[in-house]
């Protein structure tokens, strides 16, 4: 994972609300709607405001968007979020 990569994904994870985002995948695994992130209740942002979290966590490549007709629903890139623990964990040896 190169170190440009690293500070997109440090940048995204340094806000709580983007934090709570993704503590929703790991409570439902799978696809999570942009309507089911709207309603949550600890957020208490408006849905433009939780948008532009999607779109950060969607730039730093820990979400992966994908339109169903008209609604989008995201998805967890475990793979890049595995990568980033990892680099994280090396730097502890």
């Amino acid at each position: 994972m190169d170190k440009w990569k690293i500070e997109k994904i440090s940048r995204s994870l340094s806000d709580v609300s983007r934090i709570s985002i993704l503590k929703k995948f790991k409570t439902k695994k799978g696809c999570v709607y942009c309507s089911e992130i709207n309603e949550m209740p600890e957020l208490k942002l408006t849905q433009p405001a939780v948008s532009h979290h999607l779109k950060q966590l969607v730039d730093a490549y820990l979400l992966i968007s994908e339109k169903e007709g008209r609604i989008l629903k995201y998805s967890l890139n475990q793979k890049v979020l595995n990568d980033y623990i990892d680099f994280l964990n090396a730097l502890k040896d």
